[in-house]
């Protein structure tokens, strides 16, 4: 058995997690912060049998779209002038980490 733990945009989340459970993936949805702008995102947590991870995968990759976004920077200029200008990052996509799970246990 392995689980998934895929770290998403938040835009991207809410049809991961129904693809997934139309597949027949039972998942688990959490609100996490992190990354490059500190903006929030979600984590999908996943248990499933080692034959089926593959397909999940394909899924979290078919549904979390990578694009391009302008965010607004601050740069400093003699310590008392701030100029801010936009600044273009690519946003999107999932980072999926596979675990193996030693034990299993539903009460």
């Amino acid at each position: 058995m392995k689980l998934i733990l895929a770290i998403m945009s938040n835009d991207d989340s809410p049809t991961v997690s129904s693809k997934l459970n139309k597949a027949g993936y039972q998942v688990t949805k959490l609100a996490t912060t992190g990354g490059f702008l500190r903006a929030g995102n979600t984590t999908l947590i996943c248990g499933c049998d080692d034959d089926k991870v593959d397909t999940a995968i394909d899924i979290i990759g078919k549904y979390s779209s990578k694009r391009t976004e302008i965010v607004p920077n601050t740069a400093g200029y003699d310590m008392s002038h701030f100029a801010s200008f936009p600044l273009e990052v690519q946003v999107g996509g999932a980072v999926i980490f596979v675990l193996d799970v030693e034990q299993f246990y539903k009460v």
